[in-house]
């Protein structure tokens, strides 16, 4: 379940149901439907730069200008599910990354959102059917229909981790993308959502690929990379949503070059979005880490110092620590996850324990970050002070499986060589 449930995590972080639909049917006069574009197109570049104030006065006004229509109720909802992952740190996804994610309960999510988000999105999908009763073959209510049934899924893995309930939803949408295609295979936005399924089903490990075949469960993950692609370039409304999901699926692929290339372009274009920095910064290090094991080490120190660089512009850059202003300890903390892999082991400590005095820093990071900092100070012999950190996070509620790591470390010093990233890497 961890493989499983840490693929679709990584997969329905950034997609399905932000994207604007194809205007082809008359649902909407053409004047509304100007109105109803830019309003969408306002809240999703909001969304994307992390203005999500912005991005539900927005859709608020698209419900009370088009209350039949079911895209003010699904872009809501998905304003509901992206800013949950905000502020749970998931959109983050290499922090919390680990088989305690998927079998432990210690961060449940607030009974309000998850009734706020299934209104929301039982709303949507009554209107959508509803329109589909009067014209089967309608396909923008078809593709909301889909991109509702897609958003369903992606809160119930992420949010609710209710994983079966996602294949379920995630399946129903990839079969209504499907039909969009067949009424019209010049949609090229509807493959992200059967790209992605694609993937996920072409990643699982053989056995369960196998069982998942013979209950009508196929995919292909060069062919799922390739439709991504295909809606990243040609794509009219997704090709944002195809380049975040793409940066995720690269790094998973260690493709950290390609990653560069698309956190750097969508970087410029969504200036506030400092998450996509700290992607930058991750697959920086990776980079590095792919160059030292091919002894080229100059290319190696050359990444990392372009990672620090990433990670110093973040601090001073005023446009995007305004964004971040509420998540300078998840930044400290990735800050001193990168040092650490550089070998840099005091100047991370210093990161993570920075990460610990943030105002109003997130009681679970903090844990987090006496736990690294503790493995950051073994890493560079001073074993006195990584005893403290451990004990420190023992006297901390537990976080996952922070105690029994605490324990471990008490027990024997972190060696150098045991120092890897929370996602596994």
């Amino acid at each position: 379940m961890k493989y499983f449930g840490g693929v679709l995590i990584v997969l329905l972080m950034a997609s399905f149901c932000v994207r604007a639909q194809q205007s082809v049917s008359p649902w909407l006069s053409d004047s509304e439907r100007e109105r109803f574009e830019a309003l969408r197109r306002s809240g999703l570049d909001a969304l994307y730069n992390i203005d999500y104030d912005k991005a539900q006065r927005d859709f608020k006004e698209i419900v009370q200008l088009y209350p039949n229509h079911p895209g003010g109720y699904q872009l809501l909802a998905a304003r509901v599910w992206i800013k949950t992952l905000y502020e749970s740190r998931r959109l983050q996804s290499s922090l919390y990354n680990s088989e305690s994610f998927y079998t432990n309960g210690d961060d449940k999510v607030d009974p309000k959102i998850v009734a706020e988000f299934r209104n929301l999105s039982r709303e949507a999908k009554r209107l959508a059917e509803a329109k589909l009763k009067q014209d089967p073959k309608n396909l923008e209510a078809l593709d909301f229909l889909a991109n509702t049934e897609g958003l369903k899924a992606a809160f119930e893995e992420a949010v609710e981790r209710r994983h079966f309930a996602a294949l379920r939803d995630g399946n129903d949408a990839v079969n209504h993308h499907r039909e969009v295609l067949k009424l019209d295979p010049k949609y090229i936005d509807a493959q992200i959502t059967i790209g992605l399924y694609e993937y996920v089903v072409g990643s699982l490990p053989l056995p369960i690929k196998v069982l998942a075949g013979v209950t009508g469960f196929r995919g292909s993950k060069k062919r799922g990379l390739s439709m991504l692609e295909q809606v990243a370039k040609e794509g009219r409304w997704a090709q944002d949503d195809a380049k975040t999901v793409l940066v995720l699926l690269y790094t998973r692929e260690k493709r950290f070059a390609d990653v560069l290339t698309l956190t750097r372009e969508l970087s410029a274009k969504y200036p506030r979005n400092y998450l996509l920095r700290l992607e930058t910064a991750d697959a920086l290090v990776s980079l590095a880490g792919v160059k030292r094991r091919d002894k080229d080490l100059a290319g190696a120190v050359q990444a990392e110092k372009e990672a620090f660089a990433t990670f110093d512009e973040l601090l001073r850059d005023r446009n995007a620590r305004e964004a971040a202003a509420g998540a300078l300890d998840l930044i400290h903390f990735k800050y001193g996850e990168v040092l650490l892999m550089a070998g840099q082991t005091d100047r991370a400590a210093k990161e993570f324990l920075a990460s610990t005095k943030v105002e109003h820093a997130e009681p679970g990071l903090v844990t987090m970050a006496h736990l690294y900092a503790a493995r950051a100070y073994d890493a560079g012999g001073k074993r006195d002070d990584a005893l403290a950190q451990y004990k420190e996070v023992l006297s901390r509620p537990n976080v996952y499986d922070a105690h029994d790591e605490a324990k471990k470390g008490l027990r024997q010093a972190y060696k150098v060589e045991q120092v890897v990233r929370p996602d596994g890497e």
